[in-house]
């Protein structure tokens, strides 16, 4: 098949109804995964006390440092729970209701969890603050997969990153406006606490409400449903014009490669040896994108800033400044992506944020001795952030659907989004204790990870900028694992008169940077 006449039938440009879904799917679902990693950030202080007076009030006592620590710990990671329960039911979901049905008919989770958060002061219940983060994650779990899934598939190829990772800023744009809430001046006191977690069925019932005027992802409709009909008028709206023909051939070639293939299940998918590469590689980039520290950072930033010795009144408004900073990192990586590349913005957000996790222990072995050293730990926690938000944010929900075929794409996600949320619930459950025992060094832990995953990103993953799925999946197929090559390319020659190799080589076929 010829790459230009495909690139010329399958690029187009940004019309009012793409931008307008993506930016309402971004908002209602993405944006809510945001405001949850950092709504529980700034009223811990009020949560703890709510827990302890509630407690000491049934019990006659009241907790422990140590089992109230647990208890707050819990608030915080049950939502990375709840988001692993979530990611669970997707490709059920997506092939019963579709992408644009299954984000609809999940905002009906938001809102139970904002009753049972909004009441739970009033019914002395911190059961409801739990359970109703659990939920908050599960509508979270779901969405943050389902949303990428739809953008990746109602858009062009030539706009693919850039509409891909408009949820990413929005998922930046939700931590901020939860530091902006948590403020004193407004949410931030001891009464509003139960509101701050509710607020976030106003995002919700906004998508409620405008959503369902959109169509259904039109791949969804042909490939999946065999809807021809449904498939060219959705199309047409997205795209903004009458003749969408080229556009379904490519649908239909992507459709007769999967004429006997049917969606497969998570374990076909693991036990398929011809995607092998693609299942480890969005299993490393999603435990990467959690286990990088960047958790760690939105869940428990106020006491990061407390242990490098900010002022407490200073905290609140410091950690809105990095919140500013993260929208703009988030912008930059949404512009810059489809220049770039992928790869690039992977790479050097995964490095970048590696070197500020060693600066941050650095500043904080140093800061008794030299004070300035905490203005350093500032600096390197804006730097995980920025580095993060300018790819690592965004480009793995992007690469698990970029490189997959339909047929494997919804069990790609259950186990991307699975290993993600599991390695979510495992930094905010463990990173207070894990502070606590390895004190500043704990972040070297993040820094090791950090450097792994962006060598792994530049030895294995290929780039997918510009390409179609169809495309992308045959440079999988085309190439040879790394290790299977390595008995086949090491080449003996007869030995010398002393016992030596007269000649070996490593011979690595494939191109760019990656191995074959």
């Amino acid at each position: 098949m010829d790459d230009k006449p495909c690139h010329r039938k399958m690029t187009g440009h940004l019309t009012f109804p793409l931008m307008a879904v993506t930016l309402l799917s971004s908002f209602g679902s993405s944006m809510l995964y945001g405001y949850n990693l950092a709504v529980v950030n700034s009223p811990a202080t009020h949560i703890k006390a709510f827990y302890n007076a509630t407690w000491s009030k049934r019990y006659g006592q009241g907790l422990t440092q140590g089992a109230l620590t647990l208890m707050y710990s819990l608030t915080v990671s049950v939502f990375a729970l709840g988001g692993l329960v979530g990611s669970f039911p997707v490709g059920m979901l997506v092939t019963r209701y579709g992408r644009n049905g299954t984000l609809i008919r999940s905002s009906f989770l938001v809102f139970l969890a904002g009753v049972l958060m909004g009441f739970s002061r009033y019914m002395e219940s911190p059961e409801m603050v739990i359970i109703g983060r659990f939920i908050t994650g599960i509508h979270s779990g779901i969405c943050l997969s389902v949303v990428p899934m739809y953008l990746g598939e109602i858009a062009p190829k030539n706009l693919r990153g850039f509409l891909g990772l408009v949820p990413s800023i929005f998922i930046c744009l939700g931590v901020f406006s939860a530091q902006v809430l948590g403020l004193p001046e407004l949410l931030g006191e001891d009464p509003y606490w139960p509101l701050f977690l509710s607020v976030v069925v106003v995002p919700a019932f906004l998508q409620l409400l405008l959503l369902h005027w959109f169509p259904e992802s039109p791949r969804y409709l042909l490939i999946e449903k065999d809807n021809l009909r449904g498939t060219t008028e959705a199309l047409r709206w997205f795209l903004g014009k009458y003749d969408v023909e080229d556009v379904i051939e490519e649908m239909r070639e992507e459709q007769r490669s999967l004429a006997s293939v049917k969606t497969v299940s998570v374990w076909h998918l693991l036990t398929d040896r011809s995607v092998r590469w693609q299942v480890l590689s969005v299993a490393v980039i999603n435990m990467g994108m959690q286990l990088s520290g960047i958790d760690a950072i939105w869940f428990y930033t106020n006491i990061i800033f407390e242990n490098a010795g900010i002022p407490d009144p200073e905290i609140p408004y410091t950690t809105v400044g990095t919140g500013a900073i993260e929208v703009v990192a988030g912008l930059i990586g949404c512009f810059t992506i489809e220049k770039l590349g992928r790869r690039p913005l992977v790479i050097t957000g995964f490095f970048f944020m590696g070197i500020c996790c060693s600066g941050i222990t650095m500043s904080l072995v140093l800061q008794a001795t030299v004070s300035w050293m905490r203005y350093v730990s500032v600096a390197c926690v804006i730097g995980i952030i920025a580095g993060f938000c300018m790819g690592p944010a965004g480009v793995p929900f992007l690469m698990t659907a970029e490189l997959f075929k339909q047929s494997h794409r919804p069990s790609a996600y259950i186990v991307g989004g699975s290993l993600n949320w599991l390695s979510n619930f495992t930094v905010g459950f463990v990173f207070p204790f894990l502070q606590m025992s390895a004190g500043a060094f704990c972040y070297l832990v993040f820094c090791g990870i950090c450097i792994l995953v962006a060598l792994y990103v530049y030895f294995i993953i290929p780039e997918t900028k510009n390409k179609t799925f169809m495309e992308i999946s045959r440079i999988f197929d085309s190439r040879h694992s790394f290790f299977s090559c390595l008995p086949d390319s090491v080449k003996m020659v007869k030995f010398n008169g002393y016992g030596a190799l007269e000649n070996s080589s490593l011979e690595f076929s494939g191109s760019g940077s990656s191995p074959a």
